[in-house]
């Protein structure tokens, strides 16, 4: 369904619910988590890319402090849509309620001494619930985006995708990083750092077509996370123990994963007191330096510097010489090259983070013999969803049909889309 379509579809739903028009309709992007998985907890830079899948708001102001909020896709599965409370009396209800991450926006707001006052709002949305493209964040940020331009609040692209998260992580309790709201607020495709001040820089990257191919497979975030990150304090503690380690690496290392002076230190520097580390905690410090290193490469890439084979594989390894070798030959090396590096971060995740599944690699094949230039897991892993990368819309086809074939249970074919947006 086009923009015009859909917005047409919204407004007038929104008519039957309150028998007027709405006053603004505002929309944001689902998001892909593209390069640098598992690095945003640790302070380190992620690369995002908002997708033309949208989550979209219409608004109009009331009098009073009432709100009601009408979810269309909950509508549309049977499910309660509806949500109603006073602005000025906002609290959470059970786990699960929809209208959660709506009303912990609210709060966020008031927690910066923004006020907004009554009104009505509808939601429909493309993007889907549990596919690993952000749906809550995309939701939480055009409801937020519907309230800046309803009240005039003056808010940026970077306050809004600050909001979310601090509604979605600090007062909903997800256990998310930064990437998906500002990924959604900014959409193309970005560089954010996630430490203060949480700077954004967009790359200039237009071309490819993605196809995001969900599992079906759930997971769990909250058990994930915090088992790679205590293997990661484990093995941290155990260096600074070690007595011969010079002081100028020491004073980059930390007790905390998230401490750490990560980008400062090289592999080189820990090789000879790694092998003092257990398995697991040596190979989540080894990922974590050799990830962030190829990210630094598909940047370099992104703003148009094509390496040479040797620099390339120096950073890749010998394993993906012949990748790299061919991704050179080809019409759009810089396409190519970006997928060799999806294909070499995917690798780092399964082996050294332990976070594929025989399932998963099944539809991963599946998806490179169709012709995908590289596919990687995206979010936590152990489940949920693959990204490929693809050069026209012939090939994702191609692509979505072997990796259904291949055990994904579904998917969707997207592009490189625009951020926080008002349609009307």
């Amino acid at each position: 369904m086009n923009i015009v379509n859909i917005v047409n579809e919204l407004i007038t739903g929104f008519k039957q619910e309150f028998n007027h028009t709405p006053e603004i309709v505002v929309s944001s992007p689902g998001r892909l988590d593209f390069l640098n998985t598992h690095q945003d907890y640790k302070g380190l830079p992620v690369v995002s890319i908002g997708v033309n899948l949208r989550s979209y708001v219409a608004i109009k102001r009331v009098k009073g402090n009432s709100a009601v909020i009408v979810s269309f896709n909950m509508k549309s599965e049977g499910k309660p849509y509806r949500d109603e409370f006073r602005v000025d009396h906002v609290n959470l209800k059970e786990k699960g309620w929809f209208g959660n991450y709506l009303r912990a926006a609210i709060l966020a707001l008031k927690e910066k001494g923004l006020e907004v006052h009554g009104f009505e709002a509808a939601i429909l949305s493309q993007v889907p619930i549990g596919g690993g493209l952000g749906s809550s964040a995309a939701f939480t940020v055009s409801f937020l985006g519907a309230l800046n331009e309803a009240y005039g609040l003056g808010l940026s692209k970077k306050d809004i995708a600050e909001l979310a998260y601090n509604a979605e992580h600090d007062i909903a309790g997800i256990p998310c990083g930064r990437l998906d709201q500002y990924g959604s607020a900014y959409g193309g495709v970005v560089k954010i750092e996630t430490k203060p001040p949480y700077n954004v820089e967009e790359l200039p990257m237009k071309e490819g077509i993605f196809v995001v191919l969900d599992s079906g497979i759930k997971h769990s975030t909250a058990e994930i996370h915090p088992r790679r990150q205590a293997d990661i304090n484990l093995g941290l503690k155990i260096l600074l123990e070690t007595p011969n380690i010079p002081s100028e690496v020491r004073e980059k290392l930390s007790e905390r994963y998230d401490k750490v002076l990560w980008e400062s230190i090289r592999e080189e520097d820990l090789l000879p007191y790694l092998k003092n580390l257990p398995k697991n905690p040596r190979k989540r410090i080894l990922f974590t330096l050799r990830e962030h290193r190829s990210t630094l490469l598909a940047l370099e890439i992104i703003k148009g510097k094509i390496p040479s084979v040797e620099e390339a594989i120096s950073i890749l390894g010998n394993s993906f010489k012949k990748d790299v070798e061919e991704a050179l030959k080809q019409s759009n090396p810089k396409l190519a090259l970006i997928g060799v590096i999806m294909n070499q971060q995917h690798a780092l995740l399964r082996d050294l983070y332990g976070l594929s599944l025989p399932e998963l690699e099944k539809i991963r094949n599946a998806a490179l013999k169709a012709g995908a230039l590289g596919v990687k897991i995206s979010g936590a892993g152990l489940g949920g969803s693959l990204i490929a990368l693809t050069n026209s819309l012939e090939v994702a086809k191609k692509v979505l049909k072997a990796s259904v074939e291949g055990g994904a249970k579904r998917g969707w074919i997207v592009e490189i889309d625009s951020g926080l947006r008002r349609e009307s």
